[in-house]
């Protein structure tokens, strides 16, 4: 599939078949992930791979941050929506950047540069996995609602980096249409 094609056909599935996804695709997925440019090459990602039993140990996870959330009185939004899927999916990889982005103010103006560099190389390496699933015919969902349930996924993962984003992987049981898009016009400046 050319680059362009994957970039249009692409869409962000919100319902997924139970079939198990081969091992060499993710493998392939998560290698496009690696090869994904990264500021000052730090490579600052760690992937966690999550499918087949373990996934009722996540959605017990899940279950028990929107409790959390629902106590405080904290609102869950597209919280409760977002973890069906998760459930639903046959794998969920969660996405793990090495510097908390949280904290600036403990830290020098360069660690909070740093930071947000980080963010963006990790941004760069979801958007590979995407489009690498795209071209093997899988689908995919780029999810930040991870953070309703932050503290139970990272103790359960026993991870200590910092939890920025998940996506879930499996065949589509859905063909949304695209999304509408503005126009580049409005969106380019160009100058010289």
């Amino acid at each position: 599939m050319e680059l362009m094609t994957a970039i249009q056909n692409r869409r962000s599935i919100r319902r997924f078949k139970g079939d198990p996804i081969p091992r060499e695709a993710l493998v392939e997925i998560l290698e496009a992930a690696r090869l994904a440019p990264s500021g000052k090459n730090l490579q600052p990602w760690r992937f966690v791979v999550v499918q087949g039993e373990a996934r009722k140990e996540m959605a017990a996870c899940l279950d028990a941050g929107l409790e959390g959330c629902r106590e405080t009185g904290m609102p869950t939004g597209s919280a409760e929506n977002t973890f069906r899927i998760m459930k639903e999916a046959p794998v969920t990889v969660f996405v793990f950047s090495r510097r908390d982005i949280f904290h600036p103010e403990a830290r020098s103006v360069s660690d909070h540069v740093l930071s947000l560099v980080d963010a963006q190389s990790v941004g760069g390496a979801i958007e590979h996995m995407l489009l690498k699933a795209t071209e093997l015919g899988l689908g995919s969902l780029w999810i930040a609602d991870t953070f309703f349930a932050y503290k139970e996924l990272c103790a359960w993962l026993e991870e200590d980096s910092l939890l920025l984003a998940a996506v879930t992987l499996g065949y589509a049981d859905e063909a949304p249409d695209a999304r509408p898009r503005r126009a580049l016009e409005r969106l380019v400046e160009w100058r010289g």
